[in-house]
């Protein structure tokens, strides 16, 4: 499949970039439901998805293998949690002046009052939204794929 073009090699991805995307839209761009589909994602990748696995290793498992698909769903958690954290920031870009404007009361916002106070609430909304939502997905795919990684396959064999 060498020959095959970019979106064609990778479809499964921009597939689930694109649900990212409409989950961050349908969640009102806030990512509670897009740390939600982290944990399909998770399951996903481990269970069903395509494992890229470098040539050299063997395909029976052993401790090689293990670690090159754990650092997959490392790899594959930190790039939904990229494009989670890059929707944000296009998203929010214009209302982070109006966030930090000291003039600006959170009410008016409609900021919940985090810290009691409006100013640092605003700005722990922007924690939470920033940092907190796309760390929340990558945490949600490892935990899912991790326990997709613990969970054994059933015996074929009837009891």
């Amino acid at each position: 499949m060498a020959g095959a073009p970019f979106w064609r090699q990778n479809f499964p991805y921009i597939v689930i970039a694109l649900i990212d995307v409409f989950a961050i839209g349908i969640g009102l761009s806030l990512p509670i439901l897009a740390v939600l589909y982290g944990f399909g994602v998770g399951w996903w990748l481990v269970r069903r998805g395509p494992h890229v696995l470098p040539e050299s290793l063997p395909e029976t498992g052993g401790p090689a293998v293990e670690r090159a698909r754990i650092r997959s769903l490392l790899a594959h958690a930190a790039a939904l949690a990229v494009v989670t954290l890059v929707v944000l920031v296009f998203v929010w870009a214009g209302a982070i002046p109006v966030f930090l404007d000291p003039a600006v009361d959170a009410a008016e916002l409609g900021v919940p009052l985090l810290l009691w106070a409006s100013q640092p609430s605003k700005i722990a909304w922007l924690v939470l939204l920033f940092v907190a939502g796309p760390l929340a997905q990558f945490t949600a795919v490892v935990t899912a794929g991790t326990l997709a990684f613990a969970r054994t396959p059933r015996s074929k064999a009837g009891p």
